[in-house]
C-alpha cells in the first residue's frame, strides 16, 4: 500500500491544524481541499473593494488567542499577528446606553456600575474566579474528552463544594445567571449577547457558561484580529505545513472514503483518482462524513440513527460593506469596539430567539456588528470602515428572497437608529445569504456556522451523537477533525488537534490496546438500534 501517511479531507483551519500537528511527528500529510482555495470559513480579501479587505466569514478570534493548540503551532513565526481594537465589544440597547467590555477590568466595572450600584465589583469578583481556573478550564474545554489531569487541577483549584456550585453554573441559563450575580441589564447583555454568538438564547441551559466564557476572554485576550485579514490565519498555517513537506491540493473534491474490513483504506475523488493511506483526519460535517463519505453499509445502524437525529445550529444571514466614513455611533465609546450587539435589550434577545424557535422572522433581529477597521487600521483607508453585520434567521428553506431582503433592511435600520448616517457612507454591500455560506463552504449546512448546535444536549461525550466525545470513530483510522466534533465551533483548532493526537496515539506503542478499548466501546454504545 503506497500513499501518504495521512490524508485529510478539508482545509479550513481545523484541518490544516491537524496536516501539522502530523507534519511536525515526521508524517506525510496531504490535505485534500474541494474549493479552489484552502481556508473554508476563514477567508479574507478585496473583493468587495479593492481598497477595503473583508472577512467573508469569521472575523473576531477570542478563542484563537486562548487556544493552546494554536500557541504551540507558533503561528507568529510564520507572519502571523494579531491586532485589537480599542475595546473588544459594546452593547447598545435600543434606548441608547451602552454596556462596554473592555479588556482593562475597571472599564468594564465603571460601564455596569452604570446600570446598577455594585454590579462593577461583582463583574470584578466572576473575573477573579475566571482567572484562577482559566488554564485548567481551556484544556478541558479545547482537548480530548475526559482531560483528567486538567480536571484533577480544577478540583484541585476549586475544592469539591465551589466545583459543584460551578457545575450547576454551567447548566444555567443565562438569564438566571445574571439575575443571581448581577443588579442591572448591562452584564446580563454582556453575558446574553455573547451566548447568541452561538444558538443559545437567555432560556437555552448551558448559555450562561458560553457567555461567561467570551466575555471573560474578551476581558483577558480581547476579540483580536489578524492583522491584513482573517486569511493571514490559514496563509501562516499553509506556509508552516508545506515548510514541514506537507501538501495542499485545492480543487480537489473528495467522493468517498474507501474502507474495507471496518479499516480505513484511502479516498476516491470526483476525477476518479483513488489515493491510498490508512489514516484519515476529515474536517467535515459528522453527517456528511458519516453518511455520504463513508456509507451506511459500514456503520453500526444505531449510528446511523443517531446522526437523523443530529441537529444544526442556525442559519447565518451576513452583510458586508466597504463605508466611506468611520460609523458615526451616537455613544462615541461604540466608536472604539471592534464587536458592536445590538437590536435588542434582554427581553428582545429572549424575544428574538422565540421567534427563532419557532419559525418564525424575527421582526427586530439582534445583530452583530463588526469593525474591523476599527481593530486593524490596514483593512480599509484611514476615516474609513470595513465593517459587516450578521443575524440569525430560521430555516432558510422555508425563506423567500424577499424574506432575507427584509431582513437585511431590518438590520440596517436597527445600525442607523444609533448611527445616523451609516446609510449614507455605504460605498459597496455584499449579502451573504444562508444559501452562499452553504454553497462556499459545504460544512456550512443551510448557513449553520457552528458545526452543529451549541446545546447542551450536543455536548461533551454526545457530540456529534452520544458517543466518547473523541476524534476516533467507529472506522479504524478515521478520525473527526471538524467542528461537528468535541468541542465545537470557533476557530480555536481544538477538533483538528485532537484528530491529530488521537491518530499519533493509535500509531504508538500503545496504540492497539487503545484502539481495542475504543472498539469495545463503541460496540456497546452502538449495539442495538433501528
Amino acid at each position: 500500500m503506497s500513499g501518504p501517511d495521512a490524508v485529510v479531507i478539508g482545509a479550513g483551519h481545523n484541518g490544516l491544524v491537524a496536516a501539522n500537528v502530523l507534519a511536525d511527528a515526521g508524517w506525510d500529510v496531504l490535505v485534500l481541499e474541494a474549493a479552489s482555495s484552502p481556508g473554508g470559513a476563514v477567508k479574507s480579501d478585496r473583493s468587495l473593494h479593492p481598497n477595503y479587505v473583508t472577512d467573508w466569514y469569521s472575523s473576531f478570534y477570542p478563542l484563537s488567542a486562548a487556544s493552546p493548540v494554536l500557541d504551540r503551532l507558533g503561528l507568529d513565526g510564520w507572519g502571523l499577528r494579531w491586532s485589537h481594537a480599542p475595546h473588544p465589544l459594546a452593547h447598545v440597547l435600543p434606548d441608547g446606553r451602552v454596556a462596554l467590555l473592555d479588556r482593562d477590568v475597571d472599564v468594564t466595572a465603571a460601564s455596569l456600575e452604570r446600570f446598577a450600584p455594585g454590579d462593577g465589583d461583582a463583574w470584578r469578583q466572576v473575573v477573579s474566579q475566571y482567572e484562577r481556573i482559566s488554564e485548567a478550564l481551556l484544556t478541558i474545554v479545547l482537548t480530548p474528552f475526559p482531560a483528567p489531569r486538567a480536571i484533577a487541577r480544577l478540583v484541585r483549584t476549586l475544592g469539591v463544594a465551589e466545583l459543584l456550585r460551578f457545575a450547576r453554573f454551567a447548566v444555567l441559563p443565562v438569564r438566571e445567571y445574571a439575575r443571581e450575580t448581577f443588579g442591572g441589564e448591562g452584564a446580563a447583555l454582556l453575558l446574553a449577547g455573547n451566548a447568541l454568538h452561538t444558538d443559545l438564547g437567555p432560556e437555552s441551559a448551558g448559555s450562561a457558561v458560553y457567555g461567561w466564557l467570551l466575555c471573560m476572554l474578551a476581558q483577558t485576550v480581547g476579540f483580536p484580529v489578524p492583522e491584513g485579514g482573517s486569511g493571514a490565519i490559514v496563509d501562516a498555517l499553509v506556509r508552516r505545513l508545506e515548510h514541514r513537506g506537507g501538501q495542499v491540493r485545492t480543487d480537489a473534491h473528495v467522493e468517498a472514503i474507501e474502507v474495507a474490513g471496518g479499516k480505513v483504506r484511502g479516498v476516491r475523488l470526483a476525477s476518479g483518482e483513488r489515493i491510498a493511506t490508512r489514516v484519515i483526519a476529515a474536517d467535515v460535517d459528522a453527517p456528511r462524513l458519516y453518511r455520504d463519505l463513508v456509507g451506511d453499509q459500514h456503520l453500526p445502524p444505531r449510528l446511523v440513527d443517531d446522526l437523523r437525529r443530529f441537529e444544526w445550529d442556525g442559519a447565518t444571514l451576513k452583510v458586508n460593506w466597504a463605508l466611506d466614513a468611520a460609523v458615526p455611533w451616537r455613544d462615541a465609546a461604540v466608536r472604539g469596539a471592534g464587536t458592536v450587539h445590538l437590536g435588542a435589550d434582554l427581553n428582545g434577545l429572549t424575544g428574538y430567539s422565540a421567534q427563532l424557535a419557532t419559525g418564525t422572522l424575527p421582526t427586530q433581529p439582534f445583530a452583530l456588528f463588526g469593525q474591523t477597521t476599527t481593530a486593524d487600521a490596514t483593512r480599509s483607508p484611514a476615516g474609513t470602515e470595513s465593517a459587516w453585520a450578521y443575524t440569525h434567521v430560521p430555516d432558510p428553506r422555508t425563506l423567500t428572497d424577499d424574506d432575507l431582503a427584509l431582513q437585511v433592511e431590518r438590520v440596517k435600520d436597527a445600525v442607523e437608529a444609533q448611527a445616523p448616517g451609516f446609510r449614507a457612507s455605504i460605498l459597496a454591500e455584499r449579502i451573504q445569504s444562508p444559501a452562499d455560506l452553504h454553497a462556499h463552504d459545504g460544512n456550512l449546512v443551510h448557513g449553520a456556522v457552528g458545526g452543529g448546535s451549541a446545546a447542551i444536549h450536543q455536548q461533551l461525550f454526545l457530540r456529534p451523537v452520544p458517543g466518547l466525545g473523541r476524534a476516533e470513530t467507529v472506522i479504524d483510522g478515521l478520525y473527526l477533525a471538524g467542528a461537528s466534533a468535541h468541542p465545537g465551533g470557533g476557530v480555536h483548532g481544538a477538533p483538528g488537534g485532537n484528530a491529530a493526537a488521537a491518530a499519533l496515539k493509535r500509531a504508538g506503542l500503545l496504540g492497539r490496546p487503545h484502539r481495542t478499548v475504543i472498539d469495545l466501546a463503541h460496540r456497546t454504545i452502538y449495539r442495538g438500534g433501528a
